[in-house]
């Protein structure tokens, strides 16, 4: 692999990393935020998913702009949407009327900049990725949300552990304003790398487009030029994404985004301090956070792993795997919650086995597939519509938990485990397969070009 195309995608996909980063910290800071503003379960989990529902307005203001202005100034403004949020929820006042709703927009502006790069990142990354090697490349993506998610859960346990007679309130401010640091350094990166070669042909910006993709060690860059230039024929116009047409990838970006949240990803990823403490029992802060570091390691690792396998045995074979694994996982967990005093040792091996099963299968799957479904006229608002089901799913699940959890977890993940079963009859009779080729090829293979 060219090692100018590999550094630009580690770049771009640093903005992962923020996503990633910005989705687990809260979950260190959440119980705190509740008892100091003394929120109501309703209201908490409104407060803390502020974040989700401003990435749901976030994935439909990402796609136009960065059609008309380029990605890499998308992705720089989702940079600046970051440093507010982040810098904002540190100087959340302690007023218990101001403080949740000023830190309720924080958040809310952090979200808009998540819903930014869960778009424009995969974007980015399949418009310059050879089909040899675009599975790995766009799991890059997933895999720096993984690492981010895991760096946020050791920073608020060291934030924890060397800050214990600091008073809580500020405590979880410092974890909320860490984020600042990564912040900084991905937009000083983002002006070391080029624009996307196809959005400047679509730019009519083509001799750049070839020169970027001669740099990045494109495959018959002549036939790649063609190809990108036939699929931008409507590029004059403002093409509907709704439309019959497109009605195959807008379903199968719809379902693979929708069940990659009704699998309880995220409902674990914010709230697993307080799905370990349901495990541990209460008086185990300090453990319950050890532990999301234990949730982070296990995710890495299996990411990782998924690079290995999604170019190997595509997209489809890890989602049929991945589903059926993780109906057992979820099974176990809510057996061992609806027991008076649950087996510690049993219910984490499910909780940390649902993780693992998930990382190689549908968290690596789902941006890889949203990407490659849609053709170029169309893939900004594709993209947009495949992220806008991922988070508005994720929103309603993640303000939903803490009321569900609070009167029996045993149902929440017993939910989770009947959405897996039937993610797998899905995949098993209807999900096609897109690995190889380029993403010209795949609109004749789904019959949309």
């Amino acid at each position: 692999m060219n090692k100018s195309l590999f550094y630009v995608v580690a770049v771009a996909a640093l903005g992962g990393f923020l996503f990633g980063f910005d989705s687990g910290v809260i979950s260190g800071c959440e119980k705190a935020i509740q008892s100091e503003f003394g929120l109501s379960a309703f209201w908490h989990g409104l407060i803390i998913s502020g974040a989700l529902i401003g990435t749901v307005i976030g994935v439909f203001t990402a796609g136009k702009p960065s059609d008309r202005w380029g990605r890499k100034w998308a992705l720089w403004t989702m940079g600046i949407l970051f440093l507010v949020s982040a810098v904002g929820c540190a100087v959340t006042p302690y007023d218990k009327t101001w403080g949740p709703h000023l830190l309720g927009w924080f958040r809310f502006i952090g979200g808009l900049a998540i819903g930014g790069v869960s778009v424009v990142v995969p974007l980015y990354i399949v418009e310059v990725s050879p089909g040899k090697y675009r599975g790995r490349l766009v799991a890059m993506n997933q895999f720096n949300i993984v690492f981010g998610i895991l760096i946020s859960y050791v920073s608020n346990y060291l934030v924890a552990r060397f800050l214990p007679n600091v008073d809580p309130k500020i405590v979880w401010r410092v974890m909320l304003g860490m984020e600042c640091l990564p912040i900084v350094a991905f937009m000083a990166l983002l002006g070391t790398i080029p624009e996307s070669p196809r959005w400047l042909v679509r730019m009519g910006r083509e001799n750049e487009a070839k020169s970027i993709l001669e740099k990045i060690g494109y495959p018959e860059i002549e036939k790649t030029m063609i190809e990108i230039r036939e699929s931008f024929a409507e590029k004059m116009k403002d093409v509907a994404l709704f439309q019959r047409r497109y009605f195959k990838p807008i379903l199968l970006a719809f379902l693979i985004a929708f069940f990659n949240q009704v699998s309880g990803i995220n409902a674990i990823n914010y709230y697993a301090p307080r799905i370990f403490q349901m495990i541990f029992g209460e008086g185990s802060e300090l453990a319950a956070l050890a532990g999301t570091i234990g949730v982070g390691c296990v995710n890495l690792t299996f990411t990782m792993l998924a690079f290995l396998f999604i170019d190997k045995f595509g997209r489809r074979a890890l989602i049929i795997g991945g589903a059926s694994l993780m109906i057992v996982m979820h099974a176990i967990v809510a057996w061992q919650l609806s027991l008076p005093v649950p087996n510690a040792a049993i219910a984490v091996s499910g909780i940390l086995g649902f993780i693992a099963f998930f990382a190689v299968s549908s968290g690596a799957v789902i941006w890889v597939y949203i990407s490659e479904v849609f053709p170029n006229v169309v893939r900004a608002k594709g993209q947009a519509l495949g992220c806008f089901t991922h988070w508005f799913m994720c929103t309603v699940i993640s303000w939903a938990f803490p009321v569900v959890a609070e009167k029996a977890g045993t149902w929440a993940f017993g939910f989770f485990a009947v959405m897996m079963a039937v993610q797998l009859v899905w995949a098993i009779f209807f999900m096609p397969e897109t690995k190889g080729g380029t993403i010209e090829d795949i609109e004749k293979r789904l019959g949309i070009n």
